[in-house]
């Protein structure tokens, strides 16, 4: 059995409705189409499920979590001037203080309230992509997996730095960073790393290494650090991790 189609009532299918300016008639694109595209464009996002949920909305920042209150502002404000001020963010904190939350709340504000095609790549999973082209049998070329990540117009890249550095991974990482910087697109990194350049400059300067935890130069190299400084603005978030608060509830 054959069902129709729903049409819409005010483009009566067209994708265009009519609109009164004072005595003038035009058209604008109709609702639905609006919709449709919001649609289409979260979809293309590749938002994991475990974060539609996800909205600045509902990211907490007062009460306990009062000290993310800085944090969730930056954000608000980045949507707010965007694409005016296209300068991306780096989001540094520990785990489960909500970096991944925020930073998919912000581009599912970009889609929702400006139409702003946007991209999400867990940095671990994008290089597993990478290396698994190199394989005779995947159809699917390594150009084929960076060509999104080169061209979205706006660029979540999470986790940061959660790979062992090699010389593969450092090569691979400058491509991206390079080519979004060269072509002035914006990019959003969520990384566990501090951004530490004293301790990186005790090294450089030959002074005995402590057991000091990794810092982001540590992991991504110190070129690629600095150039960062020049593509994000740095949001520090400190705070204490939501996951374990949930696992505590959950499990007393």
């Amino acid at each position: 059995m054959k069902v129709s189609a729903e049409v819409c009532s005010l483009c009566e299918g067209t994708g265009w409705k009519s609109v009164s300016l004072g005595s003038e008639r035009r058209v604008t694109r109709c609702d639905c189409r609006l919709r449709a595209r919001t649609q289409a464009l979260l979809a293309a996002a590749r938002i994991p499920r475990r974060y539609e949920h996800c909205e600045l909305s509902n990211f907490e920042s007062d009460g306990p979590h009062q000290q993310l209150a800085s944090s969730r502002l930056a954000a608000g404000k980045f949507v707010e001037e965007y694409p005016i001020d296209s300068t991306g963010l780096l989001l540094i904190g520990d785990i489960g203080v909500g970096k991944t939350h925020l930073a998919v709340g912000i581009i599912k504000e970009l889609i929702l309230s400006k139409g702003i095609a946007c991209l999400f790549y867990d940095y671990r999973e994008l290089l597993k992509q990478i290396q698994n082209s190199y394989n005779d049998s995947v159809k699917m070329t390594e150009l084929d997996v960076l060509r999104p990540v080169f061209e979205a117009e706006v660029l979540v890249l999470d986790e940061l730095g959660a790979v062992k550095p090699t010389d593969w991974v450092w090569d691979t990482v400058s491509l991206i960073l390079n080519t979004r910087y060269n072509n002035r697109l914006t990019t959003i990194i969520t990384t566990n790393f501090p951004d530490d350049q004293s301790a990186e400059a005790d090294d450089r300067e030959g002074k005995k290494r402590t057991n000091r935890d990794p810092t982001l130069g540590d992991r991504i190299g110190d070129r690629m650090r600095s150039r960062l400084h020049e593509m994000c603005r740095i949001v520090t978030m400190q705070g204490s991790d939501f996951r374990l608060k949930v696992k505590s509830a959950s499990f007393p």
